[in-house]
Protein backbone atom coordinates (compact mmCIF):
# COMPACT_ATOMS: atom_id res chain seq x y z
CA UNK A 1 0.00 0.00 0.00
CA UNK A 2 2.77 2.43 0.48
CA UNK A 3 4.24 1.85 -2.98
CA UNK A 4 0.88 2.80 -3.97
CA UNK A 5 0.69 5.76 -1.78
CA UNK A 6 3.72 7.29 -3.08
CA UNK A 7 2.77 6.21 -6.95
CA UNK A 8 -0.91 8.17 -6.04
CA UNK A 9 1.10 11.34 -4.64
CA UNK A 10 3.83 11.38 -7.44
CA UNK A 11 0.73 11.09 -10.11
CA UNK A 12 -0.77 14.02 -8.21
CA UNK A 13 2.41 16.36 -8.17
CA UNK A 14 2.71 15.73 -11.74
CA UNK A 15 -1.25 16.50 -12.83
CA UNK A 16 -0.45 20.06 -10.37
CA UNK A 17 2.70 20.61 -12.59
CA UNK A 18 1.37 20.23 -15.44
CA UNK A 19 -2.47 22.32 -14.84
CA UNK A 20 -0.30 24.91 -13.73
CA UNK A 21 2.04 25.32 -17.33
CA UNK A 22 -1.07 25.10 -19.13
CA UNK A 23 -2.32 28.14 -16.61
CA UNK A 24 0.66 30.08 -17.57
CA UNK A 25 0.63 29.14 -21.69
CA UNK A 26 -3.02 30.25 -21.84
CA UNK A 27 -2.13 33.49 -19.84
CA UNK A 28 1.02 34.33 -22.04
CA UNK A 29 -0.73 33.67 -24.95
CA UNK A 30 -3.71 35.74 -24.05
CA UNK A 31 -6.31 32.94 -23.96
CA UNK A 32 -7.47 34.07 -20.67
CA UNK A 33 -8.59 37.12 -20.99
CA UNK A 34 -12.07 35.95 -22.14
CA UNK A 35 -12.53 35.27 -19.03
CA UNK A 36 -11.84 38.73 -17.58
CA UNK A 37 -14.63 40.67 -15.73
CA UNK A 38 -15.40 43.39 -13.03
CA UNK A 39 -13.25 42.14 -9.90
CA UNK A 40 -13.51 44.27 -6.38
CA UNK A 41 -10.04 44.27 -5.77
CA UNK A 42 -10.69 45.37 -2.26
CA UNK A 43 -12.79 42.54 -1.50
CA UNK A 44 -10.68 39.72 -3.05
CA UNK A 45 -7.12 40.52 -1.14
CA UNK A 46 -9.44 40.99 2.36
CA UNK A 47 -10.75 37.37 1.69
CA UNK A 48 -7.32 36.00 0.57
CA UNK A 49 -6.16 37.32 3.59
CA UNK A 50 -8.91 35.97 5.66
CA UNK A 51 -7.83 32.55 3.90
CA UNK A 52 -4.16 32.74 4.68
CA UNK A 53 -4.20 34.14 7.83
CA UNK A 54 -4.78 30.87 9.51
CA UNK A 55 -1.60 29.30 8.04
CA UNK A 56 0.13 32.05 8.78
CA UNK A 57 -0.36 31.96 12.55
CA UNK A 58 -0.04 28.49 12.51
CA UNK A 59 3.60 29.14 11.07
CA UNK A 60 4.20 31.90 13.92
CA UNK A 61 3.90 34.21 11.43
CA UNK A 62 1.74 37.34 11.24
CA UNK A 63 -0.15 38.53 8.42
CA UNK A 64 -1.12 42.88 7.60
CA UNK A 65 -3.57 43.92 5.88
CA UNK A 66 -3.00 47.67 4.41
CA UNK A 67 -6.34 48.38 1.95
CA UNK A 68 -8.06 51.40 1.10
CA UNK A 69 -11.44 52.03 2.42
CA UNK A 70 -13.38 51.84 -0.42
CA UNK A 71 -14.09 49.65 -3.44
CA UNK A 72 -11.34 49.67 -6.22
CA UNK A 73 -12.97 47.55 -9.32
CA UNK A 74 -10.55 46.53 -11.87
CA UNK A 75 -10.76 44.24 -14.93
CA UNK A 76 -9.63 40.76 -14.16
CA UNK A 77 -9.72 37.14 -13.99
CA UNK A 78 -10.39 36.60 -10.95
CA UNK A 79 -9.42 33.12 -10.65
CA UNK A 80 -6.06 33.06 -11.81
CA UNK A 81 -5.65 36.44 -10.30
CA UNK A 82 -6.36 34.72 -6.98
CA UNK A 83 -3.60 31.57 -8.08
CA UNK A 84 -1.25 34.29 -8.23
CA UNK A 85 -1.73 35.71 -5.02
CA UNK A 86 -2.06 32.60 -3.27
CA UNK A 87 1.41 31.49 -4.97
CA UNK A 88 2.88 35.01 -3.38
CA UNK A 89 1.56 34.56 -0.14
CA UNK A 90 2.60 30.64 -0.19
CA UNK A 91 6.10 31.71 -1.05
CA UNK A 92 5.98 33.93 2.17
CA UNK A 93 4.34 31.40 4.66
CA UNK A 94 7.38 29.02 3.07
CA UNK A 95 10.17 31.16 2.64
CA UNK A 96 10.15 33.91 5.01
CA UNK A 97 10.25 31.72 8.62
CA UNK A 98 8.88 31.30 11.49
CA UNK A 99 8.01 34.64 13.31
CA UNK A 100 8.08 36.41 10.22
CA UNK A 101 5.81 39.33 9.52
CA UNK A 102 3.73 39.44 5.88
CA UNK A 103 2.26 42.48 4.87
CA UNK A 104 -0.99 42.08 1.85
CA UNK A 105 -1.05 45.65 0.27
CA UNK A 106 -3.17 47.27 -2.49
CA UNK A 107 -2.04 50.67 -3.81
CA UNK A 108 -3.83 52.51 -6.39
CA UNK A 109 -3.02 55.13 -9.34
CA UNK A 110 -5.57 56.18 -12.03
CA UNK A 111 -3.57 54.06 -14.63
CA UNK A 112 -2.95 50.59 -12.42
CA UNK A 113 -3.04 48.56 -9.44
CA UNK A 114 -0.24 47.04 -7.55
CA UNK A 115 -1.36 44.27 -5.20
CA UNK A 116 1.86 43.55 -3.00
CA UNK A 117 2.71 40.43 -0.81
CA UNK A 118 5.52 41.70 1.48
CA UNK A 119 7.67 40.09 3.97
CA UNK A 120 11.04 40.43 6.66
CA UNK A 121 12.22 37.35 5.60
CA UNK A 122 15.36 36.35 4.17
CA UNK A 123 14.64 37.48 1.02
CA UNK A 124 15.94 36.78 -2.78
CA UNK A 125 19.39 38.14 -3.83
CA UNK A 126 19.34 40.80 -6.09
CA UNK A 127 21.06 39.12 -8.93
CA UNK A 128 17.94 36.19 -8.99
CA UNK A 129 15.29 38.22 -8.85
CA UNK A 130 14.48 37.54 -12.96
CA UNK A 131 15.94 34.26 -12.69
CA UNK A 132 13.31 33.24 -10.31
CA UNK A 133 9.73 34.10 -12.46
CA UNK A 134 11.07 31.37 -14.55
CA UNK A 135 9.12 28.25 -15.03
CA UNK A 136 10.94 25.31 -13.18
CA UNK A 137 13.65 27.71 -11.19
CA UNK A 138 14.78 27.37 -7.50
CA UNK A 139 17.24 28.96 -5.54
CA UNK A 140 19.08 26.32 -3.61
CA UNK A 141 17.99 27.16 -0.41
CA UNK A 142 14.38 26.33 -1.34
CA UNK A 143 15.10 22.80 -2.72
CA UNK A 144 15.16 21.19 -0.03
CA UNK A 145 11.57 22.06 0.50
CA UNK A 146 8.58 20.95 -1.40
CA UNK A 147 7.27 22.60 -4.65
CA UNK A 148 8.07 23.04 -8.54
CA UNK A 149 9.46 26.52 -9.57
CA UNK A 150 6.21 27.42 -10.73
CA UNK A 151 4.52 29.74 -8.32
CA UNK A 152 6.34 33.29 -9.62
CA UNK A 153 6.36 31.85 -13.00
CA UNK A 154 2.22 31.70 -12.57
CA UNK A 155 2.44 35.27 -10.70
CA UNK A 156 4.54 36.77 -13.54
CA UNK A 157 2.15 34.82 -16.19
CA UNK A 158 -0.90 36.41 -14.48
CA UNK A 159 0.76 40.28 -14.22
CA UNK A 160 1.25 39.60 -18.15
CA UNK A 161 -1.78 38.61 -18.92
CA UNK A 162 -3.06 41.94 -17.69
CA UNK A 163 -0.90 44.49 -18.89
CA UNK A 164 1.28 44.23 -16.18
CA UNK A 165 4.72 42.85 -14.48
CA UNK A 166 6.02 40.95 -11.64
CA UNK A 167 7.95 43.08 -9.84
CA UNK A 168 10.34 41.60 -6.76
CA UNK A 169 12.47 43.83 -4.94
CA UNK A 170 14.11 44.84 -1.70
CA UNK A 171 11.72 45.02 1.25
CA UNK A 172 15.00 45.45 3.54
CA UNK A 173 14.90 43.14 5.50
CA UNK A 174 12.96 40.55 3.50
CA UNK A 175 11.20 40.13 -0.21
CA UNK A 176 8.43 42.28 -1.82
CA UNK A 177 6.49 40.87 -4.31
CA UNK A 178 4.31 43.64 -6.45
CA UNK A 179 1.67 42.11 -8.81
CA UNK A 180 0.86 46.10 -11.04
CA UNK A 181 -1.47 45.09 -13.05
CA UNK A 182 -3.13 47.59 -15.58
CA UNK A 183 -6.46 49.40 -15.00
CA UNK A 184 -9.07 49.27 -17.77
Amino acid sequence: LGALEQAYRETEGALATFTALLDIARAESGVSREAMAPVEITALLADIGELFSPVMEDEGQALQLFLPDGPVVVTAHELFLRQALGNLLHNAVKHAGRGARVELGLEVEPTLVRLIVADDGPGVPEDQRGRVQQRFVRLDDARSTPGSGLGLAIAAACAKLHNGRLILEDNRPGLRAVLELARR
